[in-house]
This record gives C-alpha cells, structure tokens and sequence, in this order.
C-alpha cells in the first residue's frame, strides 16, 4: 500500500555507474573536503545540481539528491552539532536543496533532532516538500497525532498515499476515523472521495457508520471497474 519503511540504500554505487568522471572525480573530492571540514558543505552543498545534474537516479533519489547526500554523510559530526549543520543548510537552501536534507534524514543518525525540519516542511504548502518529509525518518520518528494530521494533510494536497511511507504500519483506528470523516464531508458536499483512502478506512470497519457505508461501497464499486 505504501512506500517501504526501510532505510534507502547506499545511494553511492548508482552514482557510480551514472556520473561521468568529471562529476565522480568532483564528488569524491568534495566529500574528503566535507569529512576534513564541515564548514565546506555550506559552499559544496549549493554546486552539486550544477555539477552533477539532477535527474532520475533510483525510486527514491534523484542525481542531486544523492549526491548532497553523499556529501551531508561524510560530515564528521555527530548529535545537535549534526542537526545544528543540516538545519542550516536547509533553512537556507532553496527547495531542491531542502529534499535533499529531508530524503537524507534516514541515513544519518539523529535520532528525534530531525524533527523540527519534518514539522517546518509539513507546516508549508510545497508538496515535493511534504512527500519528502514523509520518508523514512519521518515514520520512524514522528509522534502519532502528528503523522495522522500529516496524512490527512497529504489527502487534501492531493499527494498520492502510496508516497506515504509506512502508512501500512502505522495506520490506527484515529487515522481511520478521520479519513471517513474526510470521506463524509466530501460525499456530503457531493465532491469524490480519493480511492487511496479506502484501505485505510475499510480496515477499521466500526468507524464506517451507514450513510458511509453505503457511498464508500458505490466508491468502491466504481474502483473495482477502473481496475477491472
């Protein structure tokens, strides 16, 4: 149902086979600058989209995102003094540079410090942003009441769920009151109800009342034609 829970591989060997030596040669060297002087990412951290590129690496990375993290995990430092740099460079980056630090989050170890940068971009109305937010980490480490208003958020964004990571696990029956609440509003303003919510709503049946019920099962019926 959604992303994978798991943290995202070694973005290293796909970059390998991708950049050419130029770009390789100015990585590496940029990531020994970065492990041998932190204040160095400030400055390298910007260049990367110029000279590595930016397109589709894996799944989850993009060519610039992976690069920066190679950059942000060869930073020799270690708890607030970790999160101190990479708040910095995200609050001063544009947006490529701010999902690069929120796609990383999951490689570096900082426990619960992470947060205020997840929250800050959920609180935005970027939706790379809050895909972003909503990795790894994010499942990992967010409370419970923020993730569900962070899903719900993610509904009326329109943002697929299936970008969502592990909503599979951390899905409750509060989440799912919610969304049939959504789902209510909406049949009730006679709008469509997002197909993606059904799994979620549908595994708690006793917050589905009968007026819902009966819509969701029109809903689903519709569903099951698209597919069919």
């Amino acid at each position: 149902m959604t992303a994978s829970h798991s943290t995202p591989a070694d973005p290293r060997p796909a970059l390998a086979a991708l950049l050419d030596p130029t770009a390789r040669t100015w990585l590496d060297e940029s990531a020994a600058k970065v492990a041998a002087d932190p204040a160095a990412v400030r400055r390298l951290f910007p260049a990367v989209r110029r000279r590595c590129g930016h397109g589709r690496l894996t799944d989850y990375w993009t060519v610039d995102e992976a690069a920066r993290a190679v950059l942000l995990t060869a930073l020799p430092l270690r708890d607030q003094a970790l999160a101190d740099e990479i708040t910095r460079l995200h609050r001063h980056g544009d947006p490529a540079e701010q999902r690069a630090v929120l796609r990383t989050l999951p490689l570096l170890d900082l426990g619960d410090l992470a947060l205020p940068l997840v929250r800050e971009s959920l609180r935005g109305n970027d939706t790379t942003l809050i895909e972003a937010a909503l990795g790894p980490y994010a499942a990992a480490h967010l409370p419970h009441a923020e993730y569900r208003q962070a899903v719900l958020k993610c509904v009326f964004c329109e943002i697929p769920l299936d970008r969502v990571t592990g909503l599979d696990s951390r899905a409750d029956r509060e989440l799912a009151r919610m969304l049939a609440d959504f789902a209510h509003e909406r049949i009730v303003a006679g709008r469509d109800v997002p197909h993606d919510i059904l799994p979620v709503v549908r595994a708690f049946p006793d917050v589905i009342g009968a007026e819902l019920k009966h819509a969701l099962t029109d809903v689903l019926t519709d569903v099951l034609k698209e597919e069919g």
